[in-house]
């Protein structure tokens, strides 16, 4: 029997406004408002939708009417029912006002966002609803790095155990395949249940614009020699792509300090991506979150060409320790689940390991591209 799925709420106490009424008499003033999601990252055109909890000086919910407005309207715009338009790249706060009590929450616009997570839904795990509600603060798109659903990716288990988690944002999730959805023939199931947004079902491969950035969404599970199908369209897609920001994502991950470890096979791969000049790699695969420093496809260091990887399986599932550490590893966690924010600029990016629990585990940084 599928498990019942628990709600997880964010936000945070904007301010709390000592206000007692007097002698008894009036209406008991307003004393708290807070705005949910309270930290938001929006894409230039992206809209969302934000809300305001309004709490008397009783602590009861109520529900008046706020005057929503931001800090900067030139980086972004809300309307009186709290949908928060993005506008221009910057920083912002969006505010909610009522009796002289006010909410905040911070907003930062980009012009492109993904974000994501892979090792994600599992019946049996409530991972997946936590690492699902942190996505409701961020607008752009989903990527999943594989094993979307375990434990064999059939249609079933994608309706009962990552539809009501996840699935909330299917309609702008691009999502890769791992080694568990091919445990269903064809990965029949992930197809099926993705339908285009998973690419050809003959491939499992294919590639999207954002902004000033060219995404390539690779499928780790078929053939990754050089000259294979896969190598051969990388090659061909890259060179038809030829913009100064690259970022690839897929499953196997290539270097890692997690019980899977590096995986050779992927080298020609990581060489297709090295020499069109490519910037980030995320996969998945082993249950933690690792950033690389940027590296040859031979794992040598390389400041100037080489390509930053962050290991992302912390979508829910479970978390797993680390075995040997890998060189040219620069930070790990396998304590926290959480998803990957990538703000993505002209020039350069900024990411973001956002923690499911609070005071959870965090890590934060930014590179110019090539």
């Amino acid at each position: 029997m599928h498990r019942a799925r628990k709600a997880t709420a964010i936000g945070i106490l904007a301010v709390a406004a000592a206000c007692q009424r007097p002698d008894g008499a009036g209406p008991i003033p307003i004393a708290q408002v807070r705005i949910t999601p309270p930290r938001i990252a929006l894409a230039v055109g992206d809209s969302l939708q934000i809300h305001a909890e309004v709490r008397d000086a009783r602590g009861t919910l109520v529900h008046p009417d706020l005057q929503w407005w931001t800090s900067d309207t030139i980086v972004a715009r809300v309307g009186p029912g709290g949908v928060l338009v993005g506008k221009r790249s910057g920083a912002a706060l969006v505010n909610a006002t009522i009796a002289e009590v006010t909410g905040r929450a911070d907003v930062t616009v980009a012009p492109a966002i993904l974000v994501g997570a892979g090792d994600i839904a599992d019946c049996a795990s409530t991972g997946d609803e936590a690492t699902a509600a942190l996505l409701a603060a961020f607008s752009g798109v989903v990527f999943t790095a594989g094993d979307n659903v375990y434990e064999s990716g059939t249609p079933e288990a994608f309706v009962q155990c990552y539809d009501p988690s996840w699935g909330r944002w299917k309609g702008r999730t691009r999502p890769v395949p791992g080694n568990h959805e091919y445990l269903t023939p064809g990965a029949a199931g992930y197809f099926a249940y993705f339908g285009a947004n998973a690419g050809d079902p003959a491939r499992g491969y294919y590639s999207y614009d954002r902004a000033p950035w060219h995404i390539v969404a690779l499928n780790s599970s078929v053939d990754l020699r050089a000259g294979s199908p896969q190598e051969q369209w990388l090659r061909a897609d890259l060179a038809a792509h030829p913009t100064a920001c690259t970022l690839a994502y897929w499953h196997f991950p290539r270097f890692s300090s997690g019980f899977q470890g590096n995986i050779p096979e992927l080298e020609p791969i990581w060489q297709a991506l090295y020499e069109a000049g490519a910037d980030v790699i995320v996969v998945g695969h082993d249950h933690d979150y690792e950033r690389f420093a940027p590296q040859s496809p031979a794992g040598l260091p390389d400041s100037g060409r080489g390509i930053r990887q962050f290991v992302v399986g912390t979508g829910g599932k479970s978390l797993l320790p680390f075995t040997a550490i890998a060189a040219n590893s620069e930070v790990r966690n396998n304590t926290t689940y959480g998803v990957l924010l990538l703000k993505l600029y002209a020039g350069h990016y900024e990411w973001e390991f956002v923690p499911a629990q609070p005071d959870g585990f965090t890590d934060a940084g930014s590179d110019p591209c090539h």
